[in-house]
């Protein structure tokens, strides 16, 4: 069975040999188990010319407390794309790598890559598997964003999905925002974003938004300029995934806090 998967689906392909290894085939005892496991927070994601930025704080909490402080939630889906999660960060990571592994599995089957279109119908179909955990509390909601390769105008190929507990997948138009913070996220990005923005202006709008949000709800962390820890910033273009380096995503955040500074309440 290993040496002839028979499918070009690498969750379907485990749904058959090892059911019990899929994140939503696993049985839970009754009742809800929402403040048993750390949760991941608030991740952005904005549309701009030539490609896409994704970017997301590095708070879990866990209740009423701290569960860790450097969290990564935005990582590469594949050469194009990306995802971020938030909601049960254990579930969410563990998607979040089972997703990775079914576009590197079809690509590999098939010889050729999925659409962007068909990465986020994979993407939907995982989280459907879910539901069962996620009506006990144990809910993730991803975020997906890429470079469209068959687009016709590369100036306009950066896409963004969003999708609800039950998988439905939505594209979304210019920017969107998941987690406890996105409401405020996405109430920054409403009055500043503009269309044509640049990769590089769309970098500072996302560690903006994520200021914002941290800065009214407790579950999103901000800049942390004592320990050093900074949002990860990543961005999908033509030339493929990128991750900001730390340096890079600290000139940023200390730019943005030190503005800040001149206006604290604005």
């Amino acid at each position: 069975m290993f040496t002839n998967a028979g499918t070009s689906s690498f969750t379907t392909f485990l749904s058959r040999v090892a059911p019990e290894m899929l994140p939503g085939r696993r049985p839970l005892p009754p009742g809800m188990a929402a403040d048993l496991a750390p949760h991941a927070t608030t991740i952005v994601a904005i549309s701009a010319v030539g490609g896409v930025v994704m970017a997301g704080d590095r708070r879990a909490t866990m209740g009423n407390l701290i569960a860790q402080r450097d969290i990564e939630k935005v990582h590469p889906a594949d050469a194009y794309s990306l995802v971020g999660i938030a909601g049960t960060a254990g579930i969410g990571i563990e998607l979040m790598r089972l997703f990775q592994v079914e576009l590197e599995h079809y690509e590999k089957i098939e010889g050729a890559m999925l659409s962007l279109d068909g990465k986020a119908n994979r993407l939907a179909s995982m989280i459907r598997g879910n539901l069962g955990a996620a009506m006990q509390g144990l809910a993730v909601i991803p975020l997906f964003a890429g470079f469209d390769l068959a687009a016709s105008d590369p100036a306009t190929a950066g896409r963004i999905f969003s999708f609800d507990v039950t998988g439905g997948p939505y594209g979304e138009t210019g920017y969107d925002a998941i987690g406890s913070g996105s409401l405020f996220a996405k109430s920054a990005l409403k009055k500043r974003y503009r269309a044509g923005i640049s990769l590089d202006e769309a970098v500072r709008l996302a560690v903006e938004a994520l200021y914002d949000a941290a800065d009214d709800d407790t579950a999103t962390g901000g800049p942390d300029l004592t320990r050093r820890i900074y949002p990860v910033v990543m961005t999908a273009s033509a030339d493929g995934t990128h991750r900001l380096t730390d340096a890079e995503t600290a000139t940023i955040a200390e730019a943005v806090v030190a503005a800040r500074m001149e206006n604290p309440g604005g």
